[in-house]
């Protein structure tokens, strides 16, 4: 059986797996992208309501490893975020100067998917095994190898890990995770509305869980949203058997009318809440990357973003062990970007928890105390700044990709 080499194998060829393949090739670092998800069945036609909210930082990232072309215009730019507690006076706004540019984009799922899998397709130093599944894989101090259902033998120098949040090449590894699951799910979706949403994004909170309305890109002539509306667990399922017209009657409730009339422009899913993270988020010749090592409260929509802040901090620890001749599974590597990426991720994941906990908490006492709270941030610019960086994903040590340009 032939043996087929590249410098690195990963594991995972969603959002984060095809973008940390990029990231490398852009820098001449080879990879294999092992997936067991069909690519025709992840770019199907149609909007199918998922989205994310991709903040200015990591948009620099791409545009840096050659996506800026095949992404622009492409997602809607946030020029303001607004945050309510119930729709209660003392509300929290967060606009940029015209200087600092949007705080993120908004994109669709599936043309994200279909833009980073088409770059990858193309580059030289990417080879895609989509759909096969795993026979087995081996880390020792030579290398790593896979062999997959498909007769192929891979071999590379370190496995990245990039299956998402029930990742089986953690679990192998022997790596325990600290988790827990809230009493809410997440109903996902997106609707046309009457009135333009002028780029902002709204967050407001409820006793029962955080509700977002994200904007989007006009489809047809029609304003467009998505949605994030967290439930409870119980009451979830009951949301999503409602009709159409009973289901856009109660999201017109919660948004107080702010957009006008409201009609479904996506199927609508639903995802269970929770949070993990990881004990440890490297060992021999094995890195963990974006869910695989940590999952957070989407309340910020950070969770996507924090996995690229791990790719494009691998990406430099790689690239400049590499001008130093060291093997890509050294521990010297492994080391830095565990260190590199501890505070960061942890800092964020308890941060999202925190938020949650606080505005989860019912009373009109509560509600007034988070209302102070928002007010006094409200005056205060260098607090709301400190947010609005928070936001941007331009806080502490920014690796090069996320400054825009390459290592």
């Amino acid at each position: 059986m032939q043996t087929r080499d590249r410098d690195i194998i990963i594991i995972g060829g969603g959002l984060i797996g095809l973008t940390q393949a990029l990231a490398l090739a852009r820098h001449g670092i080879s990879s294999h992208v092992i997936d067991r998800a069909d690519p025709a069945a992840m770019m199907a036609k149609g909007f199918d309501g998922r989205t994310s909210a991709i903040s200015s930082s990591s948009y620099a990232m791409l545009s840096a490893i050659g996506m800026d072309e095949a992404l622009a215009d492409k997602g809607c730019p946030i020029h303001k975020i607004w945050v309510s507690d119930q729709l209660k006076p003392g509300a929290l706004d967060f606009v940029p100067t015209e200087e600092d540019g949007f705080l993120g984009q908004m994109f669709e799922n599936r043309m994200l998917r279909k833009s980073l899998y088409e770059a990858a397709k193309a580059s030289e130093h990417i080879s895609l095994h989509m759909p096969v599944d795993i026979i087995s894989k081996e880390r020792c101090d030579a290398g790593v190898t896979v062999a997959l259902d498909d007769g192929s033998q891979l071999s590379g120098r370190l496995l990245v890990a990039a299956e998402g949040r029930r990742s089986a090449t953690r679990e192998e590894a022997g790596i325990r995770s600290a988790s827990w699951q809230y009493d809410h799910s997440a109903i996902v979706g997106a609707v046309y509305h009457e009135k333009p949403h002028n780029n902002v994004a709204y967050e407001i909170f409820y006793p029962s869980g955080p509700f977002a309305v994200l904007p989007m890109l006009d489809m047809d002539g029609k304003h467009r949203s998505a949605i994030v509306w967290s439930q409870t667990r119980d009451d979830a399922p009951a949301y999503l058997k409602l009709s159409d017209r009973a289901f856009t009657a109660e999201l017109e409730k919660a948004m107080a009318g702010m957009l006008g009339k409201i009609e479904m422009a996506a199927p609508l899913a639903t995802y269970p809440l929770g949070f993990h993270h990881a004990g440890q988020i490297t060992d021999e010749r094995l890195v963990l990357v974006g869910d695989s090592a940590h999952g957070i409260h989407p309340i910020a929509g950070q969770g996507l973003n924090l996995g690229l802040r791990d790719v494009a901090a691998l990406t430099e620890v790689l690239v400049d062990g590499a001008r130093l001749g060291l093997d890509f599974g050294d521990a010297q590597l492994m080391d830095r970007y565990a260190r590199w990426r501890s505070i960061d991720v942890l800092s964020v994941a308890m941060a999202t928890d925190t938020l949650n906990r606080i505005y989860s908490v019912p009373g009109k006492t509560a509600s007034a105390v988070r209302r102070l709270g928002m007010g006094m941030i409200q005056r205060t610019k260098p607090v709301k700044n400190f947010f609005m960086s928070e936001a941007r994903g331009e806080s502490g040590a920014l690796p090069k990709l996320l400054q825009g340009v390459t290592v």
